[in-house]
C-alpha cells in the first residue's frame, strides 16, 4: 500500500492505493489537535515577539507531531496490507529552520506548510515507511505518463466508483502514489 497526501493548514487528504493503483482508502486526516493554531508563523504568530512566536511554533509543532502520528496510525490500522510509502509535496531545498528568517518574506508565506510537511516526513519515517516527495504542479501529468491508456480510469474513475468527495486533492494524492511506485 502507498499513501499520497495533499495537505492544508492543519488537515490533509490521504489516499491509500494498492500496487495496481486501486484506491483502498481515502480520508481527511487531522494534522493538529483540536483548538491548536494552524498557521503559527503566517497568521497567529504574526504580531508576537520572537520569544512568544517561538513558543507558539513549538507548541503547534508538538501538537502536529502527536496528531499526525495518531492519524497515520489509524490509517495503517484501517488498510488491508502494510503501508510501504507516503508521498508528500516537496518543499524548497535549503528552506530555513530559523524562526527569525521564517518570519520574513519570502519564507513566512510557506513556513507553516513546510512545518506540516516536515512533521509528515518525520512521522512516516518513524513508522518505517519510505517517503517520496512530489511536485504538485506536475504530479498528475507524470502519473498519466506512467499509466498511459489507464490514466483516466485510475485518476478519475474513483469519483464514479466511490462517489464524492473526489476532487483535485484526491487526484493529486493518488497520482503521487503512482509516481512513487513508478
Amino acid at each position: 500500500m502507498r499513501v499520497g497526501i495533499a495537505h492544508h493548514f492543519g488537515w490533509a487528504v490521504a489516499v491509500t492505493a494498492s500496487d495496481d493503483h486501486r484506491v483502498v482508502d481515502r480520508r481527511r486526516i487531522e494534522l493538529v489537535e483540536p483548538g491548536t493554531a494552524t498557521a503559527p508563523v503566517h497568521h497567529e504568530g504574526k504580531d508576537l515577539d520572537d520569544a512568544a512566536a517561538a513558543a507558539l511554533v513549538a507548541a503547534v509543532r508538538a501538537s502536529a507531531a502527536r496528531a499526525t502520528a495518531a492519524a497515520l496510525g489509524e490509517l495503517a490500522a484501517a488498510v488491508p496490507a502494510p503501508i510501504v510509502s507516503v508521498s508528500i509535496r516537496a518543499w524548497p531545498p535549503g528552506f530555513p529552520d530559523d524562526l527569525a528568517r521564517l518570519r520574513r518574506p519570502p519564507y513566512e508565506a510557506r513556513a507553516d506548510s513546510v512545518m506540516y510537511l516536515r512533521v509528515l516526513d518525520d512521522a512516516a519515517r518513524a513508522r518505517g515507511w519510505a517517503v517520496h516527495l512530489f511536485d504538485a504542479k506536475n504530479v498528475e501529468r507524470r502519473a498519466a505518463a506512467i499509466l498511459g491508456a489507464r490514466a483516466g480510469e485510475v485518476l478519475h474513475g474513483p469519483r464514479a466508483a466511490l462517489g464524492p468527495p473526489w476532487g483535485k486533492d484526491h487526484r493529486v494524492a493518488l497520482a503521487a502514489t503512482v509516481v512513487a511506485a513508478g
